[in-house]
């Protein structure tokens, strides 16, 4: 099981090597969950502390998986996006 954002991360830094340029990841986004050996993207615990935190830290903006979007118990302002998968997340992005 592997980390979502260190998939992203990867995957967009070998993007970047094809076309010679660096990655635009927005300053205020932020992204979380477990990968799945297909790609699925799955829960993690505590998904409500660390929206909380991250909110606090100044992000507005939260990728997350899906299936934790619907055990949240308030989100206040940050906008949430579920994804499923490794392929929706990098579609949002």
């Amino acid at each position: 099981v592997v980390d979502l954002l260190v998939v992203f991360v990867h995957y967009k830094f070998l993007e970047a090597a094809v076309r010679n340029a660096l990655p635009m990841i927005d300053d205020h986004t932020m992204i979380f969950g477990e990968v799945g050996l297909s790609g699925e993207v799955r829960a993690v615990s505590m998904a409500d502390q660390r929206i909380a935190e991250a909110e606090r830290l100044g992000f507005t903006t939260c990728i997350l998986p899906k299936v934790s979007m619907q055990s949240l118990r308030k989100t206040g302002k940050m906008k949430l996006i579920g994804v499923s998968s490794v392929a929706e997340a990098m579609k949002v992005l």
